[in-house]
């Protein structure tokens, strides 16, 4: 498998594989445990900001050590991110559908309107 540009099936069956090797550890490959896959997924995005609050932003673009550290974390957050679409059998078609007509929305999107309308609510 190259490892120049991984696709979402790639990333899904090498998760995919991971599980058959530890599922004696492992929960059930099912939806309820989704959710699990959710949080360990938000305490590792917690361990990247801890390094950018720590190292900041250019040690992450300059010194390779630094740099090493955060994407194995973000690589830990996109791994919990695959078992999720696994736990729930979110297919890698079904995935990008719907992130090619989120882009499109996005693209039509006026983000500072948005969030002037959100922010200034007197409700808060």
């Amino acid at each position: 498998m190259s490892k120049e540009n991984l696709t979402i099936s790639d990333m899904k069956q090498m998760q995919l594989e991971l599980y058959e090797v530890n599922k004696a550890k492992w929960n059930d490959m099912e939806p309820e445990a989704a959710r699990n896959h959710l949080l360990y997924m938000v305490e590792e995005l917690g361990e990247c900001i801890s390094i950018i609050k720590k190292k900041g932003i250019d040690s992450i673009m300059n010194d390779p050590h630094v740099r090493s550290r955060f994407v194995e974390e973000i690589t830990d957050v996109e791994n919990y991110y695959i078992e999720v679409l696994n736990r729930l059998n979110i297919t890698a078609e079904e995935f990008s559908n719907a992130y090619v007509e989120k882009h499109n929305s996005n693209m039509k999107r006026n983000y500072e309107k948005d969030n002037q309308s959100k922010y200034n609510d007197k409700t808060f």
